[in-house]
């Protein structure tokens, strides 16, 4: 049965008299309560599920030095996604006295260490060599962000052949969700009431809890549209404007030629965030940025535009190398403004003064999004907030807007006649999002389609599963209402705020004469972000309703929607918005009434 973490401020801060190794000082509610549990049970396998930032870490190391400590244990292996993050866990480990070497690749290890820390691609290539030191004395095995085991089968079988043997193995992730079905080892699965098997964790510490203890920074995303115009490779012109529901491969393209640099999207988008970063730095004076890039030659361009606009080099990160790993070292411990980093900085790398984010790649599963926003959610102290900056994308609005709910891994996952697959592109994606290094694959040369041209619209913020603001031209009076929010609030302040500045630009719009609206002028929460499949639903949803009221009334279909466009406004249905589309259906629907 899973445990669910609340605030559990009846517990002590501090694990008393356990860990004599240092590591149990003043551990947090959720980490005590997780510690408490399993040296209640003592399960050779645990799985410990707790949001980015939450201190997974530390959990790990405090019950690592409690099992060294009763020598239930003899020695730890810790393996991690990245090279960066392996010597991360042994700096780490250092500070609370466990000694873990990083560099370990063969032989007999040196007594003065306590364990080694290694990839999953490590333990890929040679399983039988950690199988032999796990036979030879009883071991702890740490698999840090376990979903990379399921990564591939190779290295599923792997973890599996090499871990079997050992005494304890403790399994940590932010995000257990996975696109695919492939089984997660050491993972235990449980049948619900529908057939289906999902993960199940011991222990559950998710980010909504954890924004209650004030673990957890809370997100403000703020969205920006604009017009697109690109090339297809047919010689086709095609303009369309973000957030307007399109097909899945208009919105692709249009969502490239934002994030080219070369257009006036992107440069617009990094000085609000450079704004932002400001206003934010006035309270938290280390605050820092990170641009996720698509790939090398778009980080590259990313960081000009922020040397031009900022009139300082950021950091860039452009692999998971040796000399990457020392770039974000000292970025996190300097106060430099910004870093950018191809597709990510790994989950689990901690940068805690990273406060302000520009989400410019086209990944767009809920995993890779989780993992991104967790780079911004540590606290520090009481009242940061976190700020990051995308492309108004259904998808990624709806990820926003869900940041609080719970996922689990899915191993059966049926699939409804002629229902499209969800999931069916994502495990290619989550590929190529965890990539260790950054290669030319070739493929930004056989892009169906070249970018023209670009402008960036401030769209709306999204707050705690909330929208708010009406559409603003960048540097506008409108737009630096929020770009300025303070950097240091409560959660509730937040919303309060952020309500406050919409009330503000609404009233402002009213006074101002009608054909002075450039843009539309209508709060987010009336400008619904719409998929084209829910596009096509509305249509549908249209169209029956005007049959039924055919039959009723006697017209015809045309002079119906005629007459639905005179007074409505707007074009013919099959160019009409989401908004347009419900204003008839909600009509018609009245007609109907009226006439029974």
């Amino acid at each position: 049965m899973t445990t669910t973490a609340t605030t559990s401020h009846h517990l002590s801060p501090a694990f008393p008299g356990r860990a004599p190794w240092g590591t149990a000082n003043k551990l947090r509610a959720w980490q005590h309560g997780a510690l408490e549990s399993y040296i209640q049970k003592q399960p050779r396998d645990f799985l410990a599920v707790a949001t980015p930032g939450a201190g997974k870490t530390t959990f790990a190391l405090t019950l690592a030095s409690w099992l060294l400590h009763h020598h239930v244990v003899q020695q730890v292996t810790v393996v991690a996604p990245t090279e960066h993050l392996k010597k991360q866990w042994a700096e780490a480990a250092a500070r609370v006295g466990i000694k873990l070497d990083p560099e370990y690749s063969a032989g007999p290890l040196g007594r003065e260490y306590h364990g080694v820390a290694v990839t999953y691609a490590g333990v890929g290539v040679r399983p039988m060599l950690h199988r032999n030191r796990v036979e030879q004395r009883k071991t702890l095995v740490i698999l840090d962000e376990i979903h990379h085991a399921g990564d591939s089968k190779s290295w599923g079988e792997a973890c599996q052949e090499a871990f079997e043997p050992a005494t304890r193995r403790l399994a940590l992730t932010g995000t257990p969700f996975r696109s695919d079905t492939n089984p997660i080892p050491f993972v235990a699965y449980e049948e619900g009431t529908d057939g289906i098997r999902r993960s199940s964790a011991d222990y559950t510490y998710g980010y909504g809890n954890a924004l209650a203890d004030g673990v957890v920074r809370p997100v403000i995303f703020l969205s920006y549209s604009g017009n697109m115009r690109w090339r297809t490779k047919a010689g086709d012109e095609i303009e369309a404007r973000l957030g307007e529901p399109m097909t899945k491969d208009a919105v692709s393209q249009a969502w490239r030629t934002a994030l080219d640099p070369r257009g006036d999207w992107m440069p617009n988008v990094l000085k609000a965030a450079d704004h932002r970063l400001t206003e934010v730095r006035k309270t938290v004076h280390d605050a820092g940025g990170l641009v996720i890039a698509a790939d090398q030659d778009s980080a590259r361009a990313y960081a000009k535009l922020i040397r031009e606009i900022t009139g300082t080099s950021p950091t860039v990160v452009l692999s998971d190398d040796t000399g990457a790993s020392q770039r974000i070292d000292d970025f996190s411990h300097s106060e430099d403004r910004w870093m950018v980093a191809v597709r990510m900085v790994s989950e689990g790398v901690d940068v805690p003064r990273l406060a302000v984010g520009v989400y410019a790649t086209t990944i767009s599963t809920p995993l890779f999004f989780a993992q991104a926003v967790g780079r911004f959610v540590r606290s520090r102290r009481r009242g940061e907030t976190a700020s990051v900056f995308l492309p108004t994308i259904p998808d990624l609005l709806g990820f926003a807007n869900e940041m609080e709910a719970e996922r689990d891994h899915v191993l059966d996952r049926p699939k409804k006649d002629g229902e499209e697959d969800p999931y069916a592109e994502e495990e290619k994606l989550l590929r190529e999002a965890e990539k260790e290094q950054d290669e030319d694959t070739g493929e930004q040369d056989t892009l169906p389609f070249e970018a023209l041209e670009s402008d960036a619209v401030f769209d709306r913020v999204l707050y705690d599963g909330a929208e708010f603001g009406m559409q603003a031209h960048p540097g506008s009076e409108e737009e630096q209402d929020y770009l300025g929010i303070p950097g240091l609030l409560e959660p509730d302040q937040v919303q309060m705020l952020l309500q406050k500045r919409q009330a503000r630009q609404i009233a402002h719009s009213r006074k101002k004469p009608a054909e002075e609206a450039d843009l539309l002028e209508l709060p987010a929460e009336r400008r619904p972000v719409v998929t084209h499949k829910e596009l096509m639903e509305l249509r549908k949803q249209l169209n029956g309703l005007v049959g039924a009221y055919v039959h009723q009334s006697g017209k015809p279909h045309g002079v119906i929607h005629t007459e639905l466009r005179r007074v409505c406004g707007g074009p013919p249905s099959a160019e009409a918005t989401a908004g347009q589309l419900r204003e008839r259906i909600k009509k018609v629907q009245e007609w109907a009434t009226r006439m029974r």
